[in-house]
């Protein structure tokens, strides 16, 4: 394609009754190539004051609005993002004819001599002397046609959930675009993030993509329909087999250090799992006993899990034991670097929401394992978990999630019907609460570097990208980036922005956001849509009627 073909009526009829042609979008010529951006010359001032051509509504003294250049090796399109009259006597005096307005844009992509979509420029870039034209809306469109850089030609795109937030133009996306690399949603309170998730969870509903949905607030309880998602209720209707856990689940449930608290809990776990496969009610006790009788019992374990998890902060005293003579014998010393442990297990058994979970299953419950298995498997076309009911402040909603993480991973890829798994308030579940030292969440990142070849994409949401784990941050290809006010926060995400947009990222209003991707020709700046479900996130009013 050459540049006529985007603007109406060159040689045509058209152009004799309408008399436009691309001379009407015409700006001015390169006089400055840079590595990262090139400059033009304003013949005069005329060229960018403001006209309307049509449907076509031009206002070129301005940045952040889009160009094309007709050059050797093809049209380029790049963005306008800095627009400069040197300061001189011409300005004051308004002496059009001797102004020379200059302007920077950033090549953004390339439909090089023969082509039919934009493709990234890489190398290749414009020469002195070439014409510069106010992108039009055919080029508009091509270009966003072209933007998703992975085009997959089985692929439709979604429903629109957003516009351009400089002219308002609908844009859509593959799924492949958003998901291929996964896709996190971040943003302070009250900068449309939760509204942008909904409106993009909205989409793959409605275009039958299947999503597992994991709400640790509650919020999208009522954003869908049972007869589209089935709906669990952690600790309510649906619970968790104890023996489903693995020993880094128990240890991040009752925050132990990195000392010697994971030999030992994993030890009493050990003991107590005999106890449950002999059927007896009571801590199983070593003091006394040989250590080839142990080790001969505990040997009989083997597949047994489950075991009595009220008795785990008295199994932990009877852990407190050394050798002696080819016999166990209490070690003081021991209890005493033990009896921390016993303390954090019978707080969190007394005073969380941990046994909520674990509690044996009732005729009327849900086993979650099995529930997931069916939605893996397709039997279930949406899955929504809420986790409301788990404590915010310690390691249960976490444990809950790498389980659930590591028990989808195990699935071989035969088995599983591709599914998005959404996942909001990430920074909840991958860091463990007490230590930065410990991370104990391994199954999101497993899920995050091989999920993807199994069907398995990622879709989060966090306040504070600085509070995700940053094994799990750097294996996400796309951002959706509402406003961050603080610097430590920008600064956790300014590799994926260019200086301009890093600058932005405070200014943003409510409901607008920066998408930037590996799977975009360049990062856009959007505008959300509302999708229009219902959804609990509206902040309370403090005024009152009197």
């Amino acid at each position: 394609m050459i540049i006529d073909d985007f603007y109406s009526g060159i040689n045509s009829k058209e152009k004799e009754k309408n008399g436009i042609d691309k001379s009407s979008f015409y700006l001015g010529m390169v006089t400055q190539v840079q590595r990262n951006s090139v400059t033009l010359q304003v013949e005069n001032l005329s060229l960018i004051s403001h006209r309307e051509i049509r449907s076509e509504s031009l206002i070129p003294n301005t940045i952040n609005y889009y160009v094309v250049i007709e050059s050797i090796t093809g049209l380029f399109f790049g963005e306008v993002y800095k627009t400069r009259i040197a300061n001189s006597d011409n300005v004051h005096l308004a002496n059009k004819e001797k102004t020379w307005p200059e302007i920077e844009v950033e090549i953004l992509a390339v439909m090089k001599n023969g082509g039919d979509k934009f493709d990234l420029a890489g190398s290749l870039t414009v020469g002195l002397m070439d014409k510069v034209y106010i992108a039009n809306r055919k080029i508009m469109d091509k270009f966003l046609e072209s933007i998703n850089a992975n085009n997959k030609t089985e692929e439709k795109c979604l429903s629109s959930f957003a516009t351009l937030a400089s002219n308002g133009k609908e844009v859509t996306f593959m799924p492949s675009t958003l998901f291929d690399k996964h896709l996190m949603i971040i943003g302070a309170t009250n900068s449309g993030k939760s509204t942008s998730a909904l409106s993009i969870l909205d989409k793959l509903i409605n275009e039958n993509i299947r999503v597992l949905i994991i709400d640790p607030t509650g919020e999208y309880k009522n954003s869908f329909s049972d007869d589209k998602v089935e709906k669990l209720e952690l600790g309510i209707n649906t619970k968790i087999s104890s023996g489903q856990l693995s020993m880094q689940n128990w240890n991040e449930i009752f925050n132990v250090n990195n000392g010697t608290q994971p030999a030992t809990l994993s030890a009493a776990i050990e003991s107590l799992r005999y106890q449950k496969k002999k059927k007896q009610a009571s801590c199983y006790k070593k003091v006394d006993k040989t250590l080839s009788k142990v080790e001969n019992d505990l040997a009989k374990v083997k597949d047994e899990k489950e075991f009595d998890i009220d008795l785990l902060a008295e199994q932990v005293v009877q852990e407190s034991v050394k050798a002696s003579f080819g016999k166990y014998v209490m070690d003081d010393n021991k209890l005493g670097y033990n009896l921390y442990l016993v303390q954090k297990i019978k707080y969190t058994l007394k005073n969380t929401s941990f046994k909520n979970f674990f509690s044996s299953l009732s005729d009327a419950e849900n086993d979650l394992i099995d529930e997931m298995e069916k939605f893996v498997k397709g039997k279930i076309s949406n899955l929504y978990i809420d986790a409301s009911s788990i404590e915010v402040t310690d390691g249960t909603g976490g444990a809950i999630i790498d389980l659930i993480s590591q028990q989808l991973i195990k699935f071989e890829k035969e088995s599983i019907k591709p599914f998005v798994m959404f996942i909001d308030e990430i920074h909840r579940y991958t860091k463990n609460s007490f230590s930065e030292d410990l991370n104990f969440y391994n199954g999101l990142t497993s899920i995050a570097r091989e999920g993807r070849k199994k069907g398995i994409f990622l879709f989060l949401t966090t306040q504070n990208p600085n509070d995700v784990d940053k094994v799990l941050l750097g294996q996400v290809g796309t951002l959706l980036i509402h406003r961050l006010t603080q610097y430590d926060e920008i600064n956790a995400i300014q590799n994926h922005l260019n200086n301009y947009r890093v600058s932005q990222v405070k200014k943003l209003s409510t409901g607008e956001a920066i998408l930037t991707s590996v799977n975009l020709l360049s990062d856009l700046d959007l505008k959300i849509n509302k999708c229009g479900r219902e959804h609990d996130s509206e902040t309370p009013s403090l005024w009152t009627e009197s």
